[in-house]
């Protein structure tokens, strides 16, 4: 798959397309048009939303979503090789960085969340293939009908939770897992009447 042009910009033309209800304003309407639930196969892009669903942890994604470019800068592009680097001294500069979530437990997650990727890509060859394993390689496509039906944490994303943290991942409980699911297409939640459920399953709304 070759990915999607980031949202990280507000500027956006809004249309009377069908969209996921929770797809409004200049930032989220963007994000969901272009990225969300669309399948993911880089590694790069997977620990990029490590990263920022693990920030998200207590807040809105609309939060993060706007500090994108400042996690961007802050974690070296989200290059896992580069973070993994990342000493003590570092980190303490980060927790001076007004462009991203400044909060101890989660800065210090996302470097040891650096060296235990590396690790999965040591063990299964790529992020990617260990990831998409868990569901045999095809994504889960529901077919909701209201936001109210999504639920924020399912067997399949309990089991990937246990499995991360079992390998010395941090802030990747249920639920944040879920978030990771969804954003990387590993489950499709687009709501049936989203233009976009059509448009990545080919299934008429």
């Amino acid at each position: 798959m070759t990915p999607p042009s980031r949202s990280d910009s507000a500027d956006h033309a809004v249309d009377d397309r069908g969209r996921c209800e929770w797809a409004n304003g200049p930032w989220l309407t963007p994000y969901h048009d272009t990225e969300w639930g669309v399948p993911v196969h880089d590694d790069p892009t997977h620990f990029e939303f490590l990263v920022l669903e693990g920030a998200q942890a207590g807040l809105s994604w609309l939060t993060i979503l706007k500090r994108r470019d400042g996690y961007r800068r802050a974690f070296a592009d989200f290059d896992a090789h580069k973070v993994a680097r990342f000493t003590p001294k570092r980190v303490e500069k980060l927790l001076l960085d007004p462009g991203i979530i400044r909060n101890r437990a989660k800065v210090e997650a996302t470097v040891r969340n650096a060296r235990a990727f590396l690790a999965v890509q040591e063990e299964f060859g790529s992020f990617d293939a260990y990831l998409w394993r868990f569901v045999d390689g095809r994504p889960k496509v529901n077919a909701w009908k209201r936001t109210g039906q999504i639920p924020s944490t399912t067997p399949l994303s309990e089991k990937v939770s246990a499995d991360l943290k079992q390998r010395g991942f941090g802030f990747v409980g249920p639920t944040v897992c879920y978030s990771h699911l969804q954003a990387t297409g590993v489950v499709n939640d687009h709501l049936v009447r989203c233009f976009r459920s059509a448009e990545l399953t080919g299934r008429a709304p």
